[in-house]
């Protein structure tokens, strides 16, 4: 199978020296890559910047903002057939970026911010993607009930949420528990270190995309 996955946060300019971003480290977008690649899957991985190392036989592709996450996954979605989107990115960018450092001078500063383009949201329409289609939900509050409105709102075959507002689980954690939401059903999978989870999530793809195929063939 060609794997496509998103991992890492993304950074978004203020000024030549400053940046938003937020508190992915692309632990779990790198673990997921690489065990696809360990079961045999041709992978492409486009990560937003993170401190960690390349999985083996990985295609890699770095990129920084959302709009450059946008582009790539945009080019490369077609030709995948299963495309999971673990990337934590930006949901708003600076509305302009300042040519020079912003001083210090007034007590506040306005910053102006506009929305992101939605790349899980563009797979199925403007970029045309008919494979499988994993999304990720970071959620601090009604942990399934806004998972379910991304599955629903953005085609996905399978989104996988997890609470980040708990210690020891989600962003910058070894560790990570999850909840599957599939459309008929959800299943839990329990805390456990983000490359055994990374594991079960392939399997778990896997196993869809193979049932999405059999169901599409016989009709």
């Amino acid at each position: 199978m060609n794997v496509l996955v998103t991992a890492g946060p993304t950074r978004e300019p203020i000024d030549p020296v400053r940046f938003l971003t937020n508190r992915s480290s692309g632990k779990m977008g790198y673990a997921v890559a690489e065990a696809f690649a360990k079961a045999g899957h041709t992978v492409l991985l486009v990560s937003g910047p993170t401190s960690l190392d390349v999985p083996d036989y990985v295609d890699f592709v770095p990129v920084t903002t959302a709009a450059e996450m946008h582009e790539v996954v945009g080019h490369h979605l077609k030709r995948m057939d299963i495309a999971v989107f673990v990337a934590a990115v930006a949901d708003y960018t600076p509305a302009k970026v300042a040519p020079q450092k912003i001083k210090k001078e007034g007590d506040s500063l306005m910053l102006e911010l506009v929305k992101t383009k939605d790349i899980l949201g563009s797979a199925r329409g403007e970029f045309g993607f008919a494979g499988t289609l994993v999304g990720f939900a970071a959620e601090t509050e009604n942990l399934e009930a806004n998972a379910r409105r991304k599955l629903t709102g953005k085609g996905c075959d399978l989104v996988v949420a997890n609470d980040v507002s708990e210690e020891g689980r989600g962003f910058d954690s070894h560790g990570n528990e999850v909840t599957l939401c599939f459309p008929d059903r959800t299943l839990e999978l329990p805390h456990a270190p983000k490359s055994e989870l990374a594991k079960d999530l392939v399997e778990t793809i896997l196993d869809l995309h193979l049932t999405k195929i059999s169901t599409s063939s016989n009709h």
